[in-house]
């Protein structure tokens, strides 16, 4: 058999695909699995054992669609589920499957707070699109291959830092979902010992004004790795904190302890932290008792309230305390 999995963005929807393509690989006998995504994220699946063949998205869909119609798939997983992948499908004509992504569901919760959100995981979502081929989930949770050369090197950090250290994952897709610097710079204060700050080219600012604040014992790492490094960070680290982003499932893959620090949106969507191995290193951290929560299912680009409470009232340490996990 020779399947498809498509998942295109971002990155922490494609490292909750992984289970999909572990599961597959070691469960159906003999399958061929190959996958398409954007080149953007191509690291994050490149380097699986479970995968035989990598097909990259640029900007050319229909280029991409050739080379898919020559493979003669005989089942396409469709885990991302837009017209994007519609398109995929209807040109490859061969059996599909596509996850439920609740968006009716979703709808309901942010506009009318009806909660008719089943309690499931997104991963077992993915999962229930192979199914019929026989596939379970094997609880072994998420996974991320770095390979050796591509590994941050300890030596290469602060002295201080190379015995261990918190990371301090300041990124997130959308506003909403990120403290405000005032807010990071005074949890970064609180967490005790070494600190590495991570964060892509978007949040160099931020992450001056923290490492000025904190002084010496933060090592600031935004905009210096590609995201194999930052990812090699978030795994060497003792314990991670970041937003409801792709950081937290990275931190998740390597089993690391992690608080999950969540604003506009909520776990009950069903992407928070999974960690079925080691549950009590997966943190959920949010303010309680907000009628306003959840305001997205994905987030803005400031608080549509004006209060922005569900970052403006975390016990920062309460945060800080777990990071000493």
């Amino acid at each position: 058999m020779k399947v498809l999995v498509l998942r295109f963005s971002s990155i922490g929807d494609i490292v909750l695909t992984t289970p999909v393509l572990r599961c597959l690989k070691q469960q159906v006998p003999g399958v061929e699995l190959h996958m398409a995504t954007r080149r953007a994220f191509a690291d994050l699946v490149a380097h699986s054992p479970h995968v035989d063949k990598l097909h990259l998205l640029d900007d050319d869909l229909g280029g991409l669609i050739a080379r898919l119609k020559a493979e003669r798939y005989d089942h396409v997983v469709d885990l991302h589920h837009n017209v994007r992948t519609l398109r995929i499908k209807s040109a490859l004509g061969v059996k599909s499957t596509s996850f439920p992504k609740l968006n009716i569901e979703k709808w309901l919760l942010v506009n009318l707070r009806i909660d008719r959100l089943p309690r499931v995981h997104i991963v077992d979502r993915y999962l229930s699109t192979v199914a019929h081929l026989g596939v379970r989930n094997d609880g072994q949770g998420l996974e991320l291959f770095i390979p050796k050369d591509r590994e941050v090197d300890l030596a290469t950090l602060p002295e201080a830092h190379r015995s261990g250290y918190v990371a301090l994952a300041i990124g997130a897709a959308h506003a909403t979902k990120r403290l405000p610097p005032h807010k990071l710079v005074e949890l970064a204060q609180r967490i005790e010992g070494p600190l590495v700050i991570i964060g892509g080219p978007d949040e160099v600012a931020v992450a001056r004004t923290i490492a000025d604040a904190v002084g010496a014992r933060a090592f600031n790492a935004a905009g210096k790795y590609d995201l194999l490094g930052s990812a090699s960070l978030i795994r060497q680290a003792r314990s991670v904190v970041a937003h409801d982003s792709g950081a937290m499932h990275v931190a998740c893959a390597f089993k690391r302890p992690v608080v999950s620090v969540w604003g506009n949106t909520i776990p009950g969507f069903g992407m928070g932290p999974y960690q079925p191995t080691h549950p009590q290193q997966a943190q959920i951290v949010e303010v309680p008792g907000l009628d306003c929560r959840p305001c997205s299912k994905l987030g803005h680009d400031q608080c549509p309230k004006g209060h922005f409470r569900c970052m403006e009232k975390q016990d920062l340490g309460r945060i800080a305390e777990l990071a000493r996990t």
